[in-house]
């Protein structure tokens, strides 16, 4: 529009920061508020969480269904590299099954979602994820999983420590007050 109108601008800038969430009761996890506030913000307040599992790490990755014409585009720009560069051992098949194997599961207001089984067991997922922002989408980690990377995850390392510490120090003082 021109100078006096205005259009409508997406807020979505990326995945960033960083959170806790103990494991709920019935199993059940919390995508905290940041992570789901920008899952809502860029797909037009879709709930619906995209889980799948890392295909270089031993993690989940998470993000919006608003990625998934970026990740169409992704495939057909891998396809046309493998093509100029002559790489007849590169599969579209295989490729797309990695970048396309995700589910799309719902989450309620407050970010409570269901975990399928699979992706729990393909996440090494325990009692508690630490959720790391990574820009077009964030790491899902399992904190004793997260602990076995190498130095380049250090920063990631030690805030994922000190939140876990904080959530399972809050939850033994609700418990202990009778809370819970």
């Amino acid at each position: 529009m021109g100078p006096r109108g205005s259009t409508h601008v997406s807020a979505f800038e990326g995945y960033n920061g960083q959170a806790y969430s103990l494991s709920g009761d019935k199993g059940r996890y919390v995508l905290p508020p940041a992570f789901r506030n920008a899952i809502k913000d860029s797909s037009g307040g879709a709930k619906t969480l995209c889980l799948a599992a890392h295909d270089k790490f031993d993690c989940l990755i998470g993000f919006s269904v608003s990625r998934i014409p970026e990740l169409r585009a992704k495939l057909d720009k891998e396809e046309q590299r493998a093509v100029d560069m002559k790489d007849y051992d590169w599969d579209r098949d295989v490729r797309a099954q990695q970048l396309f194997g995700f589910e799309q599961i719902p989450f309620d207001e407050s970010g409570r979602f269901n975990m399928p089984d699979h992706l729990r067991d393909l996440g090494n997922v325990g009692d508690g994820l630490y959720f790391h922002g990574a820009g077009d989408f964030f790491f899902i980690w399992n904190p004793e999983e997260l602990d076995q990377m190498d130095r380049s995850f250090r920063g990631a390392k030690a805030t994922c420590k000190k939140m876990k510490a904080e959530a399972e120090a809050k939850a033994r003082s609700k418990t202990k007050g009778g809370k819970k």
